[in-house]
């Protein structure tokens, strides 16, 4: 309940009757709102926020200027801190990292704490340079190859996938990359129409996903896929042949993905990483990759 005040001075002000405090004037359904001071130590707090923020922003940099900001009288910077944070870690870090750029792969692998160490690394290093083609889990996608399975182009072995980090695939700026092509056969002219569709029902039907395999087919594939692929197409990983009866395909396992395959092939690239990573960061992430379930 309230009522207006009339007392000398209290004109127009209306009065709450049970807490005697003036109302602010808004009502809801009824109820009024109490004009009721804030609490003080509310207020203090409040006060000493304001104090302690201009404090801030002198002693810190705070204020955007047109190219960078107030540095502050601390003359802190997150950026050299930062620094100096990487710098102690690479400084804790450098007897093990020297280890395992001098020990050849086999040696790491063997040594539980360094393979620890590497396999750490190498994930670290997986995220911020390979995540972004084969994903984070390294399952990848179409064109690019899940690295979890145990299927692998050019080998699984540490060795071989060492290698294949280190100098990439069809890259043309290293003379050592993995490199090979496979045949426009529909194209280039060098299959009809029906013997392309007679050699990929052969492929096909290797990993059965669909197709019938013709003595046409099989002796077509023997003449002109076998030599990369091998006779029974499980693949020849010593020239980058895949094997194409695991039923894991690098594009899309149907009939006619296979048939567009090898009417125009579609060929990927791999930059080699020996240009941009030191040699251990590559044993690194050879070892990660090893380990991912595939390795062999």
């Amino acid at each position: 309940m309230s009522g207006q005040d009339n007392s000398p001075g209290g004109h127009d002000r209306d009065i709450d009757h049970l807490s005697g405090v003036e109302t602010t004037g808004h009502e809801w359904d009824g109820i009024k709102e109490l004009n009721n001071p804030l609490p003080r130590w509310w207020l203090w707090t409040f006060y000493a926020c304001i104090i302690w923020a201009i404090g801030y922003t002198v002693l810190y940099p705070a204020w955007p200027l047109v190219s960078s900001a107030t540095s502050g009288l601390l003359g802190y910077s997150s950026r050299v801190e930062l620094e100096q944070t990487m710098a102690a870690v690479e400084t804790a870090n450098g007897a093990v990292v020297a280890r395992i750029a001098e020990a050849p792969l086999e040696d790491i692998l063997a040594d539980p704490e360094l393979a620890r160490f590497a396999t750490s690394a190498g994930a670290s290093a997986f995220r911020v340079n390979c995540s972004q083609c084969h994903g984070t889990g390294a399952a990848g996608g179409p064109g690019y190859p899940n690295l979890n399975d145990d299927s692998w182009i050019w080998g699984g072995t540490i060795e071989q996938i060492y290698l294949t980090i280190a100098h990439g695939v069809r890259s043309p700026t290293d003379p050592d990359t993995r490199y090979n092509l496979m045949p426009n056969f529909g194209a280039d002219g060098m299959l009809d129409r029906e013997a392309i569709k007679e050699v990929a029902a052969y492929v096909a039907s290797l990993s059965d996903i669909g197709g019938a395999a013709t003595p046409e087919g099989e002796q077509l594939f023997a003449d002109n896929c076998a030599g990369c692929h091998g006779e029974r197409g499980a693949g020849m990983s010593d020239v980058g042949g895949p094997d194409l009866t695991d039923k894991i395909w690098l594009y899309e396992g149907s009939l006619e993905a296979i048939t567009a395959q090898i009417e125009r092939p579609r060929h990927g690239m791999m930059q080699a990483w020996s240009e941009k990573l030191d040699d251990a960061t590559i044993k690194e992430l050879a070892i990660y990759v090893h380990g991912l379930g595939g390795g062999q």
